[in-house]
């Protein structure tokens, strides 16, 4: 394994900068690893060699004429193919968008390449971000490298599978129901969803404006294998932009005195693998020993905001369906189909009562954040299933997103919510998750990170056959 794909973004921001190897060094190490272990993994399903050897040439130039460098510089980047990529089709994972080529890139791209990115790779995902497992017709599946039996989760699995494999160091996804953090827990690597407006959202394909769930919920952000770099990320991607109107530039909240945290191990609304509550609470007492106040409770209304997901997002679905059902494979309608299984169409009444519900619920739990900074919970429930599982029989798609449960608030309330590793069980990974108030990102990552600093880095790591 190459020393240059061990390294965090951060590392190779700087080893860059300071000459200790040069950006095209940087790229070559991380396509070359594509090329050894992408072939039994599908993660990247798009080689961008040529953009990634054209942006090395100029960071290299930059740094030779000591000129000023992006936080970037240097650093390799993955990028979902649900996010507009010039000269690149934004497929969303199905057949019929497999020559959908943008006129223009998506403003977290734009970012990330005016602050010196490589991009080596275009990643996979399921159809149409619709399942919380990576497999599509396109491109078939995206193979979990702990272990090939298991989901790599979704919908930004492609993306956690290169990062936790050592393809690239920074990736960008995104998440409208635990996307950016379900397939993080499953592959062992950091996270965040950040507050909904501090990143700008905007693609062209297949529409630029979206139902109003993804307009309330879906939000793009970063993946890697370090909080730090998860951190640089999202500092990149971070303000206002103009294609997004809701985006916002916004104060991140601070917090001068020992983090206040909430722990809830053991969250209600189905069961929780014994172990992983186990794991939950050692990362409490991490944080308790860092000096952080930890009290043991549930947020108000917690089964509440999971329901208000679900409405909220089968609302629009309701609607969209119709439209893009053609385009879905039979296993992706199977979850899809299952997912509304018992659910009428909602009347117009019943949309506004959604929306007038979430106002009332945000309001709960931000009177709960005013005695509390973070809330600490597990990812997800159980283990990442075997792969199939959540398509074996009628039901299972609702026992997989309440398997997913934790991660669903987050989305339903705009909240920032960060994902960290924290060990190992029966040889697949586990996370932990930071849930915080509104613009407090910077405050998940706090406790994220200090979290991190407890456990030995288990990734990147070579494919378990």
């Amino acid at each position: 394994m190459n020393d240059l794909i061990k390294m965090s973004a951060v590392e190779l921001a700087s080893g860059v900068a300071n000459k200790a190897f040069s950006a095209k060094e940087v790229a070559g190490a991380h396509l070359q690893r594509i090329a050894d272990v992408n072939p039994g993994l599908n993660a990247v399903v798009r080689v961008l060699e040529d953009m990634a050897y054209t942006a090395a040439a100029e960071v290299d130039r930059a740094v030779a004429a000591g000129e000023a460098l992006g936080p970037l510089a240097g650093v390799p980047v993955t990028i979902k193919e649900n996010i507009d990529v010039i000269g690149s089709a934004t497929t969303q994972g199905v057949e019929a968008l497999a020559d959908a080529i943008p006129a223009t890139n998506s403003p977290i791209v734009d970012r990330v390449l005016a602050a010196g990115a490589l991009p080596v790779g275009r990643t996979n995902l399921p159809e149409m971000g619709l399942r919380l497992h990576t497999d599509n017709v396109l491109h078939g599946a995206t193979i979990n490298p702990w272990n090939a039996g298991h989901t790599s989760g979704g919908s930004s699995g492609g993306e956690a599978v290169a990062l936790a494999t050592g393809m690239s160091a920074l990736g960008l996804g995104n998440d409208i129901g635990g996307s950016l953090r379900n397939p993080a827990t499953c592959c062992g690597i950091a996270s965040i969803k950040p507050t909904q407006g501090l990143v700008p959202h905007a693609v062209t394909i297949p529409f630029e404006d979206e139902p109003i769930s993804y307009q309330l919920m879906l939000t793009d952000g970063p993946m890697a294998r370090t909080v730090a770099d998860v951190r640089l990320g999202l500092n990149v991607l971070h303000g206002y932009h103009p294609r997004d109107p809701n985006s916002v530039n916004a104060v991140q909240n601070t917090q001068q005195g020992p983090l206040r945290i909430a722990v809830m191990a053991e969250p209600s609304g189905g069961s929780v693998n014994p172990r992983i509550a186990a794991l939950t609470r050692d990362a409490a007492k991490i944080l308790e020993a860092a000096g952080c106040i930890v009290n043991e409770t549930e947020p108000p209304g917690f089964s509440g905001a999971i329901e208000l997901w679900f409405d909220l997002l089968d609302n629009d679905f309701s609607l969209v369906m119709p439209l893009v059902a053609g385009l879905m494979s039979a296993d992706a309608m199977t979850f899809i189909e299952d997912f509304r299984t018992g659910r009428s169409n909602p009347s117009t009444e019943d949309y506004a009562s959604t929306l007038t519900r979430r106002m009332s619920m945000a309001r709960s739990w931000a009177n709960f954040y005013s005695d509390y900074d973070v809330l600490l919970t597990p990812t997800w429930a159980q283990l990442p299933y075997k792969v199939g599982w959540d398509i074996e029989k009628p039901g299972r798609a609702m026992e997989t997103i309440m398997q997913a449960r934790c991660v669903l608030p987050g989305n339903a309330l705009g909240l920032p919510s960060a994902c960290v590793p924290v060990g190992v069980v029966d040889g697949l990974p586990v996370g932990v998750m930071l849930t915080g108030a509104r613009f407090s990102d910077h405050l998940c990552l706090d406790a994220a990170a200090t979290i991190e600093a407890a456990y030995e880095s288990r990734t990147p790591i070579n494919p378990v056959n």
